[in-house]
């Protein structure tokens, strides 16, 4: 016999909706190439294009608050390499950067106008391996598919404490959806405002899910582990509320001796 009665109700397939705002998780899945820090071991994912230099962090999105919890999505930030600027600086990593330095903000409540030696000490990381496990507020996009691919959910921007849904979310107040301007993919003309498309698409063209009955089991073993960052520990990691809010003063300054991350983790 099958005892069914502690099954979870069904879950949709459709996406969640463009603009949506959510507390969510970000884990880092190991793609097994080392990165600029001990703490990176193994953590970068090659590119899978024919002669690409350029390396990532496959990461995995859980929503852990509200409507869509445990819904989950998948993004990959650019570490290194691709298209360089005029100071051959890596344009991927140029953005990754300001995605990484608004989780951040979001996760312990910082102003991002505060450049106070504490909210600098606090935006230094030992290396990138310390972002696994960050819970902060999302907002969150549909991208549309391109060459064959069905729409998927991405990451639009980390929702910080300057702008007036981070502190919605916070609380745990319904927030409505915002959604972004969005082009088509073949022509770049902005689509009609006719009702978003996933309302149209059904679950058998998608090419990643985006729901899940549960979040991601944590990955045990010193790639994915938390051993060995000892007074490195990020201050999302040592002290986040039973609801999930950031402890105002989880983490103090970080001293020059702890700062053991790669230079551009700091310009």
């Amino acid at each position: 016999m099958f005892d069914l009665n502690d099954a979870e109700p069904q879950r949709s397939s459709d996406l969640i909706p463009d603009g949506s705002f959510a507390k969510v998780s970000l884990a880092i899945r190991p793609g097994g190439v080392d990165g600029a820090t001990p703490l990176d071991a193994n953590l970068l994912k090659a590119s899978m294009q024919p002669g690409s230099d350029v390396m990532m962090l496959d990461c995995e999105f859980t929503v852990v608050e509200g409507p869509h919890i445990r819904r989950k999505f998948w993004q990959a930030l650019t570490v290194s390499g691709g298209k360089v600027d005029e100071k051959s600086v890596s344009l991927g990593w140029s953005i990754t950067k300001r995605t990484i330095r608004g989780m951040i903000e979001s996760a312990l409540g910082l102003d991002p106008k505060d450049e106070s030696p504490q909210a600098k000490a606090k935006r230094t990381l030992p290396g990138l391996k310390a972002l696994d496990g960050i819970v902060f507020v999302a907002k969150i996009k549909v991208e549309l598919g391109r060459d064959g691919h069905a729409e998927q959910n991405r990451l639009d921007v980390a929702v910080t404490p300057d702008m007036p849904e981070w502190s919605k979310v916070m609380k745990g107040e319904d927030v409505p959806a915002r959604p972004g301007a969005r082009r088509s993919a073949k022509t770049g003309a902005t689509a009609p405002d006719t009702g978003p498309a996933w309302r149209s698409q059904g679950a058998a063209g998608a090419t990643t899910p985006t729901s899940a009955a549960s979040p991601r089991a944590p990955t045990t073993g010193p790639t994915n582990g938390n051993t060995g960052l000892g007074a490195a520990t990020p201050a999302w990691q040592q002290g986040q509320s039973a609801a999930g809010a950031p402890a105002p003063n989880a983490a103090g300054p970080v001293t020059p001796q702890q700062r053991s991350g790669p230079a551009w983790l700091n310009e």
